[in-house]
């Protein structure tokens, strides 16, 4: 039995309240030991890092090139410390039994669906309600139903892009008729205020469901005049949860300062990362969005928070996961620049703030980077 040992500056779990200097070994894919102390172990550890975390999770991005317009290879978020990279709305009915087959099953990392509404998921660029005869309720129910162990949500995108012509009450309605039938929750796409105020979208929603792109600066926007609105507000005191989700436009500085300072912060981060980003050739990953998050103001606990215990809670994950002796070893090394460098946002801001990139990620005890 090979056993790897691991220091670092700050091992942190917040499922199982640990924020502190320490080591961790790991053995047949588990985790054998945790030691909470500064002191070094006797043996010559594997590496020494700056934060050691369970794995982070994605809430939001595209998995599953050639199924998918927006989709990327699995590798590539594994690649940046991703244990469990979760797709937004890639397959529908039509296309979700050669998504698993071909996309989440082969994969080294773990992968979870929020099934779209839209049978045909993200396969056209017309948008995935570019006509009602994409929403069949039945058939979402019956798909989800084959393949719910690998499906965590509904996922409903109100956008204009999305449905450009469909009345998007129409679409969520069917999409919680769906969340209603499976007990599971909406991932919900916002829809600009001037063609359905955002309090009436919001009102839709329920405890669980998780509102996406909560620091966009347009067409919506959760915050006027230097505070949150009410109906934000109003959302998140009746649990509904809200997911960053940067993505090509869906993540401002000024918005995300103004609403971290008002104390409310993102229940998860999220790349949103998609096939847009490839072709732009600078770094788009899960590490860079968090390192955006503690330059606006974020503290790092929150922060490994909501890549971490909020995702995995609400993704149901089968077994149990974190930095506890006995559990299956997936974990993500981060390390952190030396000098500050400059964050830029999706409107054209920027900021300054040192980064944490993955240096190793372990899946169930396999080294993958």
């Amino acid at each position: 039995m090979e056993t790897k040992h691991f220091n670092s500056r700050r091992l942190f779990c917040a499922t199982a309240g640990i924020d502190s200097p320490g080591s961790l070994s790991i053995a047949n894919g588990r985790i054998v030991e945790v030691s909470l102390s500064a002191d070094r172990r006797d043996e010559a550890p594997e590496l020494e890092v700056d934060v050691l975390l369970p794995g982070l999770i994605d809430l939001h991005c595209h998995i599953g090139s050639g199924l998918s317009v927006y989709g990327v290879p699995p590798s590539m978020v594994l690649a940046s410390g991703v244990t469990m990279a979760c797709s937004q709305g890639d397959a529908g009915a039509q296309t979700v039994d050669r998504y698993v087959s071909e996309v989440i099953r082969p994969s080294a990392n773990g992968i979870k669906l929020a099934i779209n509404l839209s049978a045909v998921g993200e396969s056209l660029k017309t948008g995935c309600f570019h006509e009602a005869s994409t929403i069949d309720v039945n058939a979402c129910i019956k798909a989800l139903e084959r393949h719910r162990e690998h499906i965590w949500a509904v996922a409903v995108n109100a956008s204009h892009q999305a449905c450009p012509t469909l009345d998007p009450r129409d679409v969520l309605n069917a999409g919680l008729e769906v969340s209603r039938e499976t007990r599971l929750p909406i991932l919900y796409g916002m829809r600009r205020p001037g063609d359905w105020p955002l309090a009436e979208q919001l009102a839709f929603l329920r405890q669980g469901d998780v509102v996406t792109y909560c620091f966009r600066k347009s067409p919506h926007c959760i915050v006027k005049n230097g505070r949150v609105i009410d109906c934000v507000l109003d959302a998140r005191a009746r649990g509904v949860l809200f997911d960053l989700g940067h993505g090509c436009g869906s993540f401002d500085f000024d918005v995300a300062e103004t609403a971290i300072g008002c104390g409310f912060l993102p229940d998860t981060i999220s790349t949103d990362l998609q096939a847009r980003h490839l072709s732009q050739g600078t770094r788009h990953d899960l590490p860079l969005v968090m390192s955006k998050l503690r330059a606006a103001g974020m503290r790092e606990l929150d922060i490994y928070k909501a890549v971490t215990m909020t995702p995995a809670r609400l993704i149901g994950e089968s077994e149990p996961r974190g930095l506890v002796t006995g559990v299956i070893a997936d974990l993500t090394l981060l390390n952190e620049s030396c000098a500050e460098v400059v964050l830029e946002d999706t409107s054209g801001n920027s900021r300054r703030g040192k980064v944490w990139t993955a240096t190793q990620v372990f899946v169930e005890g396999e080294s993958r980077l």
